[in-house]
């Protein structure tokens, strides 16, 4: 069975004016929330007499970096083939090496070696590598995304993409009033933890949920196509969130809307004045391929275009993300960038991410019955957000019950794109260590949870994609 949805049969009139209600609800409840947040206290931060870690390093650092990336991706590797075997996608058992490398289960059971394999020193390098992974990383999915995905579909599908962000924002804002003083310190403004808060149980990981639904062989059905246009959308708003809520965090009150001014006036930019470069890189006279120059002058501004972003006071991961975006992502441009970047970035630098997570994830952090039934409470409310608000605005749209609730539960799925938005938080200081461990739980929970149900709800899908024509690439 196919799963037709003509959006061109709703009022564009009727939609605008209901996404604008929408929009508009959603900011004046996080306002109330807002209000009446500010006036919670949260304990004091601890002070903690720790060293600063000796940045110059040396032959014992480089070894146990070494030593780190060996383990880390040795065992990430092993663990998606399992987790691929499974109906999982492999980056979860990737993820899951990071964690089982940590104090959470290597630094229980065997501390010395824990020690020895991620010592404390080891850190801040790690670090870098993993920063510098991640800043690859997003940029190769911004040469991924598909803007065509988002043609002829947009003044539906822009309103059930943000619906299933709005909701989960409103809800992760509402449970901060209680997170807030129990999980923060008073050197963290109740604006800033909510906000985040919001954003972090927003997120989509558009690159996983392309893994699952091409796995499934779900992406020419109408379904696939619908939550990859959904996913697309939610992706670049909610990178676009994310920047304007690390430029609130990291300024003053009387510079964010400087801030936020300097962030629309890049996203501006890069659109129209870089991306007419990016066109003129991607298409070369003739049929030729990419010279090492053209790549490396695409690599030069992508680091530029990072190093904006860090200047203005947002993550250096939204200018590369935003640059990849601009870049047409069927060029013969953007298929080097990829066949030479993806297997160093997913085999050599996301295990370094994996490594450096798993270092921050203390599972032992949840000592208790109390501790436990929160995160527990977290899955809830990111769950309900997520399925809630897409379900809703799926049907408003004409997709029927079942194929709904197949969109609520991909659109659901978090994966990688929700632990870089947490590591953030944590540099930030946003969350603690404890609410930071709860979150990586609670993103890997969704995303486990998505294969197995979406196989109860709609088993036939593998058996329609069969029955799709398949559209050669000319």
């Amino acid at each position: 069975m196919t799963v037709r949805v003509d959006l061109a049969d709703s009022s564009p009139i009727r939609t605008a004016l209901a996404y604008g209600a929408m929009v508009l609800g959603a900011i004046g409840l996080f306002l109330l929330i807002q209000g009446y947040g500010e006036t919670l206290t949260a304990p004091a931060p601890v002070v903690s007499a720790a060293r600063a870690p000796d940045l110059a390093g040396g032959p014992d650092v480089l070894w146990h970096l070494l030593l780190a990336l060996t383990a880390v991706a040795i065992v990430g590797r092993l663990l998606g083939r399992l987790f691929h075997h499974v109906g999982q996608p492999s980056v979860i058992g990737e993820v899951v090496g990071g964690i089982l490398l940590g104090p959470s289960l290597l630094g229980r059971i065997a501390p010395d070696a824990y020690l020895y394999v991620l010592p404390p020193s080891v850190a801040p390098f790690l670090g870098v590598v993993a920063q510098l992974g991640i800043i690859i990383y997003m940029f190769i999915v911004g040469v991924e995304l598909n803007h065509d995905l988002l043609r002829g579909r947009v003044h539906g599908m822009v309103a059930t993409a943000h619906a299933s962000m709005l909701l989960p924002f409103v809800l992760g804002a509402g449970a901060a009033l209680y997170l807030y003083p129990h999980f923060a310190t008073n050197d963290v403004p109740f604006t800033s933890f909510g906000l985040f808060l919001g954003v972090a149980m927003s997120i989509t990981a558009f690159p996983v949920l392309a893994r699952i639904l091409s796995d499934r062989r779900m992406t020419r059905t109408e379904l696939g196509v619908l939550a990859l246009t959904c996913a697309a959308v939610n992706d670049v708003t909610a990178w676009c969130l994310l920047a304007f809520v690390v430029g609130v965090v990291q300024a003053r009150a009387e510079s964010a809307i400087t801030v936020a001014a300097l962030t629309l006036g890049f996203i501006g930019f890069m659109f129209v004045a870089v991306r007419p470069v990016a066109m003129k890189l991607a298409h070369q006279p003739g049929d030729r391929s990419p010279t090492q120059g053209a790549i490396a002058f695409t690599l030069v501004l992508m680091l530029m275009a990072a190093l904006t972003t860090e200047a203005i006071g947002v993550h250096a991961i939204f200018g590369a993300f935003l640059f990849g975006a601009v870049i047409p992502h069927d060029s013969d441009l953007a298929r080097s960038i990829k066949q030479s970047l993806e297997n160093m970035v997913t085999i050599l630098l996301l295990p370094a991410f994996f490594a450096f997570t798993g270092m921050r994830t203390e599972i032992g952090l949840l000592s208790g019955f109390y501790e436990w039934s929160i995160c527990g409470l977290i899955i809830v409310v990111a769950t309900a957000g997520k399925f809630g608000g897409t379900l809703l605005a799926a049907r408003a749209t004409g997709l029927d019950w079942r194929h709904a609730a197949g969109l609520g539960v991909l659109m659901n799925t978090r994966g990688l794109m929700e632990l870089i938005v947490l590591n953030v938080g944590l540099e930030l200081g946003v969350i603690s260590p404890t609410l930071f461990t709860m979150m990586v739980l609670m993103a890997l929970v969704t995303t486990v949870a998505t294969t197995p149900i979406l196989q109860r709800l709609i088993p036939e899908s593998v058996a329609e994609a069969r029955r799709e024509p398949v559209v050669r690439r000319v």
